[in-house]
């Protein structure tokens, strides 16, 4: 293909509407940046709507570029630079059709709810980590766009490969926690004091569960938590209140996959 080189060809302009949730959904597409979210793509066996990559790049992955169906369209480095959001882009960017990603069905055994969670970089650490995990689903209250590229570089591929269930209204999410424990799977809240809670490694995570978490500066909301069939908290020391909420997932994820693997410690 023809090496585009203006930062005024049609495409660039396309392409950074993507950096928007608003151009997100006009194209139905996402951006992904750089060649570890190319590699994971193609892993995933996902093949991208269009992938822009410059010479050089080109020149220096030749087994990546013959391992994708769709070849590259060549750009310059200034052309890479005004398509990417990052300040130092590697040299390659993709756009992957959002009818792509795995569908959520609603009736998943292990489930991560997540109400308003606000920062990209939390939001993708909880999805690796909710891979990582075995969770089958995530539940989004609102909060910030799992599809936007911050996200995307964060959860290392993980929201390309977990089925995100998204509620336009807190009542959506709520509906579906009282659906989750009518079907008999545990709710379970995360408090900060520990008096009303159990600490969250004598709860049986084996069992069909939600995790509710809520967002960075207010916590959980109180209606939520009151849909919890129950409650656990992480010990720690005093010197701080709360913990981040990414660091505090990841422990209550990672027991129930040490719960079925090491039953008797």
């Amino acid at each position: 293909m023809e090496l585009i080189t203006s930062r005024r060809n049609p495409l660039v302009g396309r392409l950074r509407a993507l950096h928007q949730a608003r151009g997100r959904r006009e194209q139905g597409l996402l951006l992904l940046e750089g060649t570890h979210q190319l590699q994971e793509l193609l892993r995933l066996g996902l093949l991208p709507d269009q992938w822009l990559a410059t010479p050089a790049w080109i020149e220096r992955h030749g087994a990546l570029v013959a391992a994708c169906p769709l070849p590259p369209q060549p750009v310059g480095e200034a052309v890479l630079a005004a398509v990417a959001t990052t300040e130092h882009p590697d040299g390659v960017v993709a756009t992957l059709a959002a009818s792509a990603l795995p569908s959520p069905t609603g009736q998943a055994g292990f489930v991560l709810a997540l109400d308003q969670l606000q920062d990209p970089g939390n939001l993708g650490t909880l999805l690796r980590t909710a891979l990582a995990a075995g969770v089958e689903e995530v539940w989004l209250g609102g909060g910030a766009d799992p599809l936007q590229p911050k996200v995307l570089r964060a959860s290392a591929g993980a929201a390309l490969a977990l089925p995100l269930r998204r509620a336009a209204e807190r009542p959506e999410l709520m509906g579906w926690l009282q659906a989750a424990a009518g079907r008999g799977q545990q709710v379970v809240a995360t408090l900060v004091d520990g008096g009303q809670a159990q600490p969250y490694w004598q709860l049986d995570w084996t069992r069909p569960t939600v995790l509710l978490l809520g967002n960075e500066g207010a916590g959980l909301d109180g209606e939520l938590a009151a849909l919890a069939s129950h409650r656990v908290t992480i010990p720690h020391s005093g010197a701080v209140e709360s913990l981040n909420v990414a660091v505090a997932a990841a422990p209550l994820l990672l027991e129930r996959w040490r719960q079925e693997r090491m039953p008797a410690i």
